[in-house]
This record gives C-alpha cells, sequence and structure tokens, in this order.
C-alpha cells in the first residue's frame, strides 16, 4: 500500500460541525460525513433526517423483489437459455451433421468467449454512459437474434461465426446486471440476490432440459433436423423478453415512472426510503451520477489495488475444476449408453441441487456477515468427488458414473459470493463496474482453460482431465485463505495508523470528502470486508 496508508494533507470542509462529529470506520458508517452529489439522481429524494420502520423497509425490498428482482431473473433465464441450448443440441447429433469432432467444439466455445472478453469492458463503459434500462435489452436482442439464426448453421464455418457472435453480444451483460442491482440493495441484501440470478440460469437448464427433450422429438418435421427447431423456438423467445424489457426496466428508484408503470414502483415516501437507506449503507453510490462515464483512471484503479488481487485470481481457477464437468454432462450421458431423451432428463438433478446448495450458502454467507469460509467449503465440495471419479473403475458402474457427476455439477457455486465481496470492498461506483468486467472476464478465460481439459483422446472417463480439476480446485482453496489474510494484514496497517491519530486528527481527515473521492478504499476509515 505504501504511500496509500499515510496520512494525507487535508482541507478543512467549510462545515465546522463535521469537525465535531463522532469519528467511525467502516463503509456504512460514513453516511453522515458523505452527502451525495448535487449530480446523483435521487439528491431530491436524499434527506439525512429521514426515520422508517423495519416494516416500512420490508415493504420497499419486497417491492424491489418483485418488480425489478424478478424481471431481472427473466432476462438472466433468456441468457442461459441461449447460452445453454448448444449443449442440449450435442445429443441430437448437431456435430455428426456438421462432421465436427469434441475437439472442434472445444474451438467453438473458445471462439464464443474470447469474443465475449473482447466486449466485456466497451459494454460496461456503455452501460455507465447511456443507462442500463437501453443497453441491457438491446443486447438481448441482437443475441437472441444470433440464437434464432443459428437454425441455419449448415458447416464449421457458420458454427464458428455463430458463437463469435453470441460471445460478442453477450459480454458484459452479466456484471451490468449486477452492478444494476447494487443501486437498489444494500450490500447485506445483495449476495443472496445474486444467487436468485445464477439460480435461474439452473432453472433455465431444467426448463432448458424439458424444452429440448420435446422439441428435438421435432427432427425430421418439414426435413429439418431437431436442433434446427431448439435454436429458432428458443432464440424468438429470447427476442420477445428483450422486446418487453425496453418498455419494463427503469433507470433508477427514483425513475420507475414509464408506459407499464404509470405511477411508478414506489409512493414519494417510499423512494425517500430507498435512496436513504442505499445511501447509508454505502455513500459512494451518491458520488456518482448513473450517466457519469467511467475512465481509463478508473481501469487503473481497479487493477493497481492489491485488495483484489486475490480475488481476479480466484475467479481464474476456482470454478475450472467443476467447468468441463458440467460442460460435458449430457454429452458424456449419451455416452454412457443413455438415449437423447434420458440424457437430456438427467441433467435436470444436478440444476435443482445447485440452486439449493448456492441458495442455501449465499443466505449463510448473509446472514453470518462473511464471505472467505463460504467459499472454502463451495471449492472443497467438489475435490473429493473429483478424486472418486478418477478412481471409479472403467466400464459399467453408470449410476455411480452419474450420481458423482451430478454431485459435482450441482455444487454450491459462490460466484455471487466473490461478486458481492468485490462490490463490499469497492468504494467508488465506476471503479466497482471495472473490477466486476475485471473479475468476469477473468472468470470466462478460467472457463476457457476449463472448456480445453477434456480431450478427445482421454474420453470417455476423462480421468486425466480430472487429475488436472483436483490440483487446480487445490490452488483455489490456497488462494482463499491467502487472500483472506491479504485482507487481514491491510485491515490492521490501517488500525495501527488510525489508532495513533488524535480525535482532532480523525475528524479533519473524515471531512475532506474530495480525498475520500479519490483515495476510496485506500482511505485509513474503510475497511475490508472478509
Amino acid at each position: 500500500m505504501g504511500n496509500d496508508l499515510e496520512i494525507a494533507p487535508t482541507r478543512v470542509s467549510e462545515d465546522a460541525a463535521s469537525l465535531k462529529a463522532p469519528t467511525k470506520v467502516g463503509r456504512g458508517e460514513l453516511a453522515d460525513i458523505t452527502p451525495p452529489h448535487e449530480t446523483y439522481e435521487g439528491r431530491h429524494r436524499y434527506d439525512p433526517t429521514a426515520t422508517w420502520t423495519d416494516a416500512e423497509e420490508r415493504r420497499v425490498v419486497f417491492k424491489t423483489d418483485l418488480f425489478l428482482l424478478s424481471w431481472l431473473c427473466v432476462m438472466m433465464f433468456g441468457l442461459q437459455l441461449d447460452r445453454g441450448n448448444l449443449g442440449n443440441a450435442l445429443t441430437d447429433k448437431l456435430l455428426d451433421d456438421f462432421n465436427l469432432t469434441t475437439d472442434d467444439y472445444n474451438n467453438g466455445t473458445t471462439i464464443q468467449l474470447v469474443y465475449f472478453l473482447a466486449t466485456e469492458f466497451p459494454v460496461q463503459f456503455l452501460t455507465k454512459r447511456y443507462e442500463f434500462k437501453y443497453i441491457l435489452p438491446t443486447m438481448m436482442f441482437a443475441w437472441g437474434t444470433v440464437s434464432w439464426a443459428q437454425a441455419w448453421m449448415h458447416d464449421s464455418t457458420s458454427f464458428y461465426v455463430t458463437r463469435a457472435l453470441i460471445g460478442a453480444c453477450e459480454g458484459g451483460f452479466i456484471p451490468g446486471v449486477i452492478l444494476f442491482a447494487t443501486y437498489f440493495y444494500k450490500s447485506k441484501e445483495l449476495a443472496i440476490r445474486l444467487a436468485a440470478f445464477w439460480s435461474t440460469l439452473n432453472i433455465a437448464r431444467v426448463i432448458s432440459a424439458l424444452l429440448a427433450a420435446g422439441i428435438l422429438e421435432m427432427r425430421g418435421v418439414h426435413r429439418k433436423p431437431g436442433w434446427f427447431w431448439l435454436f429458432l423456438l428458443e432464440g424468438l423467445l429470447t427476442v420477445v423478453i428483450a422486446l418487453v424489457s425496453f418498455i419494463y426496466l427503469t433507470s433508477s428508484p427514483v425513475g420507475t415512472k414509464g408506459v407499464l408503470f404509470r405511477r411508478g414502483w414506489y409512493t414519494e415516501r417510499e423512494e425517500v426510503i430507498m435512496v436513504n437507506r442505499v445511501l447509508r449503507d454505502d455513500p459512494a453510490k451518491g458520488l456518482t451520477a448513473l450517466q457519469e462515464p467511467a475512465t481509463f483512471k478508473d481501469i487503473k484503479e481497479a487493477w493497481s489495488d492489491p485488495a483484489m488481487w486475490g480475488l481476479y485470481f480466484l475467479g481464474l481457477v476456482a470454478y475450472i475444476p467443476a467447468t468441463p464437468v458440467t460442460g460435458y454432462l449430457s454429452l458424456t450421458l449419451k455416452r454412457l449408453g443413455f438415449s437423447t431423451f434420458n440424457s437430456n432428463m438427467l441433467t435436470i438433478p444436478s440444476a435443482v441441487l445447485q440452486i439449493i446448495t448456492m441458495l442455501t450458502l449465499a443466505y449463510s454467507s448473509d446472514y453470518f456477515n462473511e464471505r472467505t469460509l463460504h467459499i472454502i467449503f463451495g471449492e472443497f465440495w467438489i475435490m473429493p468427488l473429483l478424486v472418486a471419479l478418477i478412481t471409479l473403475p472403467d466400464g459399467g458402474r453408470e449410476w455411480s458414473r452419474f450420481t458423482l457427476i451430478t454431485l459435482i455439477s450441482g455444487y454450491p457455486y459462490f460466484h455471487p459470493l466473490i461478486s458481492s465481496w468485490i462490490s463490499e470492498n469497492t468504494f467508488d461506483v465506476k471503479k466497482r463496474a471495472i473490477s466486476a468486467a475485471t473479475y468476469n472476464v477473468i472468470v470466462q478465460i478460467g472457463s476457457l482453460i476449463g472448456s480445453q481439459i477434456y480431450r478427445k483422446y482421454d474420453a470417455p472417463y476423462y480421468k486425466q482431465g480430472n487429475k488436472v480439476c483436483v490440483v487446480i480446485c487445490a490452488l483455489a482453496l490456497v488462494t482463499m485463505v491467502v487472500q483472506r489474510q491479504v485482507l487481514v494484514y491491510l485491515n490492521k496497517k490501517k488500525d495501527e495508523k488510525w489508532r495513533v491519530m488524535s480525535s482532532e486528527e480523525k475528524a479533519l481527515y473524515q471531512s475532506d470528502l474530495k480525498a475520500r473521492e479519490r483515495d476510496g478504499n485506500k482511505r485509513l476509515d474503510f475497511r475490508f470486508a472478509i
């Protein structure tokens, strides 16, 4: 941290009363001394003296869940529907129809991820400049159009081109949704809501499997393969969701009036509660206007923050062990002798299991206000199951193999916890957007690596690949412990410097609002969540 932890020269605030205010530490304790900018979209609802009951707050949270969370989940459903239908199409001889191998399929997945990564940061700049309510539906309409157009693929070239377009249109959507949600929820409410987003992806896996089981039976209708109808119908459904989203989504908690909601989601009283509850939890949200664009300085700040480095590296390695197992689930089941219908149906238990384990883990993490031990539990879940899969004898024992694959694919996915952790440990909203995008890019690079672990020569049991996954799993567990200790060390160094300051020095330090905006989570009175 170096000079970042030194007491910077401060300018005395014109408001002398701020020097008499009690000095507190921690992001949630800084609201009284960090008022929102005049350009903040909810400034007219800001009231530091506003009070409300727990019942009133529960009501506005319920309304937010009903109106915002539910529709964002529908949009996430459309995302997974178009991301996952390729896996279902594999059971309908798609590779054979194109004369492709599993290595060609891996290459297509790699191309998709490369283009996904290429558009991740540009999308974050666009959402900060032109608002979430316009950018997110536009992206969805674009990838939905490409998805239904996949029905006319006919060779390896068209397969690779559509993979590239799908990746380019989807890049940046998930971190955009996450950042959008942070404007409506407090930190302790976020992890379980993000888990709901990813649970929607698993619900989509279940519904997609059910749809695929029926739609793929249409092979031969109008002399078209089953995968033709799968891509066409599911892509068109996504386009419909995108069109509705254009008129449904709101811009902010104080901008909910529109074509579908003439009176808005909240009353004036509820808007006051929404704005002030969020700002008191995280005053940084009032320091950046909704359409204030991110800059390259924000990128530098996000990439040079040592508190984020461990989380970025976890994004690279933590999800790799389960990636090939999950990605090849339906194809593995087909090769183990199950029919097309049964292969798709047998992917459902793992999706249901992950919904349960992920929501339980997120709820526990929010309840105990703890991150590290929870993500360690999620990662450790996978290791003994991979070892069992490696040691299981070849040939036969298909139901035992299915059980292990299902348990691995249904592990407690802790991506929502780390996404929430990043949001908690970044103070500036623009830096938060870049940090979230950086993390998501690295996660996709990890997915790219994971998609290359299972190779044709290692089929159908992929024991060599599973050994690689065990090693990576161990690396991720070590990284989690190191990341926690880094944050403990950074907090300790801040405490040491904070304790030797006098009350007057602390008050003067906290009154420098420009320095707070500039330094963000480097400030001595900011504490990292662990």
